[in-house]
């Protein structure tokens, strides 16, 4: 926090014992030393807010006692490429990495290194910080770093040794979210939002049971959100808005305590607490209206009475054939059963007006 300016020099390695190195909001300009290489007791580097021109310095993992890595706000670009089987950063707690250049897929190797965010021994006998006590004056010097939280900057007076994070928000990565994220069981904070990731939510994220905040928004994700997110019991801030999520939120546990903020911005998802009501909960057709069952019953009065019309045509004409039949010679017996048959269709004929009966659905 002050006009430095320049570049960092490379004598700083000549402090074999340095454990801090806090140039944080200055002006420091070109590459990172290599030298730092040799400090092999640096625990904390916090670069953020300079004027930084370089590459990942995948090197600096080669440090064995690095638990935070802040290089936030810089001109660094390019891959994060980490050769598979490289061993380094392997106590590291916190990583940030936002705002700058940086491109291609997220390091799944890099990940999968983190093994201070997958098992960690000093929460074991209670919560400590990073605190260095001097023995030869009895003092104590306590580390302070400020990191992006629940959406938010946060400064850190005291670190606990049990806060892990990772923020690689605001770069240009794209591709998947590696699923190896979800070895990371201690992991408390992750923030990749405004990037270019796309594909779907890992479901892998459900095991994080420590994480307190998720960001992913501002990105090109797509599909449904993970029901197993709401598994989450510690999650308080969780944002996946702008993105092109589908299909209706999940209304479980966790989940359905979050407001329309989280998930603004995603055109194609439905469902509480967003305004958008789903298809599914259209509501069932009214009923039929009494002039509509009127009309239908009358159609069917009209089609039973032609049928019975042309029965009755039909018996009349066959009656007709078959007299005109007999009269030119068949059998008097026939004849005479013909001409009772005639009288009986004849006198059925003249009854009163029928009467219709309408049988209407249930």
């Amino acid at each position: 926090m002050n006009h430095l300016e320049g570049t960092i020099p490379q004598t700083m390695s000549l402090i074999h014992t340095l454990t801090t190195l806090d140039l944080s909001q200055n002006q420091f300009e070109g590459t990172l030393p290599r030298s730092l290489v040799n400090c092999t007791n640096l625990e904390i580097l916090d670069l953020s807010i300079n004027q930084m021109k370089d590459t990942f310095p995948a090197w600096l993992g080669k440090l064995p006692e690095l638990k935070v890595l802040i290089l936030r706000s810089n001109n660094l670009k390019g891959p994060l490429n980490i050769p598979k089987g490289d061993l380094i950063f392997t106590k590291l707690r916190i990583l940030d990495l936002s705002n700058n250049n940086f491109c291609g897929h997220l390091p799944a190797n890099l990940i999968m290194n983190l093994e201070g965010m997958k098992n960690t021994e000093d929460g074991r006998y209670g919560p400590s910080y990073m605190t260095r006590d001097s023995r030869s004056f009895g003092l104590s010097y306590e580390n302070t770093v400020t990191v992006m939280m629940k959406g938010r900057e946060t400064k850190l007076v005291k670190i606990l040794t049990i806060f892990t994070t990772i923020d690689l928000s605001c770069n240009s990565f794209q591709g998947d979210i590696p699923e190896v994220f979800g070895h990371l069981r201690y992991l408390i904070g992750l923030n990749l939002s405004h990037n270019h990731l796309t594909s779907s939510i890992p479901l892998t994220l459900g095991n994080l049971t420590n994480l307190g905040w998720l960001d992913l928004s501002s990105n090109m994700l797509s599909g449904r959100i993970p029901r197993a997110l709401g598994d989450l019991t510690s999650l308080g801030y969780l944002n996946l808005s702008k993105n092109q999520l589908t299909s209706r939120i999940p209304q479980d546990k966790q989940l359905s305590t979050f407001s329309n903020d989280s998930f603004s911005g995603n055109p194609s998802l439905c469902g509480t607490p967003l305004s958008k009501a789903c298809l599914d909960d259209a509501q069932p057709a009214p009923p039929l209206s009494s002039s509509i069952l009127d009309r239908e019953g009358h159609e069917s009065w009209f089609k039973q009475k032609v049928v019975w019309i042309g029965y009755a045509s039909g018996i009349v004409i066959g009656i007709s054939i078959a007299y005109i039949v007999i009269a030119m010679g068949w059998p008097k017996w026939l004849a005479r059963g013909v001409r009772m048959l005639e009288r009986s269709a004849v006198q059925w004929m003249e009854r009163p007006k029928w009467r219709v009966i309408k049988f209407h659905g249930q």
